[in-house]
């Protein structure tokens, strides 16, 4: 069975692991409302750098499938953006990270394509945005490769009012979410 109606995933390539066997990523793009699971996960990481969590966005639900000689395997997360009480970046400050990642943009896609087959592109073949799941606004790494996910550009477009809803402590992103917002 396919996505659910409505539910955007991107299937990449089969990729050659040393060894034998095969991998392919899929990722299911939200944005949801956090899991039990996720947003406990927020409120732990929130704390644990001392913040008060302010809301969760699922963004994405990353499922990496695995096809070898003696069995196959799969596995599977979810990536939130948790929404601490952080302090927002100056212009400038953020300038300066925005400047960081369009540096090195060119180089990680590259990087990303040695390890998951070629970075996602659109129909027309124009290169998904690279979202940072941090925000830059708000501190998030620009070149941490575990801050960093392809996004569709029209769903993109969207994340920064949504970003800004959860930072605001504003619903939906307070509330807890299903623990599987899609179907296969």
């Amino acid at each position: 069975m396919g996505a659910a109606a409505g539910v955007r995933k991107w299937v990449g390539p089969q990729v050659a692991v040393p060894g034998g066997g095969q991998f392919r990523t899929n990722i299911f793009y939200g944005p949801w409302q956090c899991s039990p699971q996720l947003m406990d996960y927020c409120r732990d990481k929130c704390s644990g750098e001392g913040y008060a969590l302010q809301g969760c966005v699922w963004i994405a639900d990353v499922k990496m499938d695995f096809d070898g000689n003696m069995f196959r395997a799969g596995s599977r997360f979810g990536i939130a953006n948790c929404c601490c009480n952080y302090t927002a970046l100056s212009v400038s400050q953020n300038a300066t990270a925005r400047g960081r990642w369009e540096s090195i943009r060119d180089g990680f896609r590259e990087r990303w394509a040695e390890k998951f087959g070629q970075w996602p592109t659109d129909a027309s073949g124009n290169n998904y945005p690279a979202h940072h799941i941090r925000d830059l606004k708000h501190g998030g790494n620009p070149t941490d490769w575990d801050n960093i996910i392809p996004f569709p550009a029209d769903l993109h477009s969207g994340l920064n009012q949504l970003y800004n809803q959860c930072y605001a402590g504003q619903p939906p992103w307070t509330s807890v979410g299903v623990s599987h917002p899609y179907g296969e």
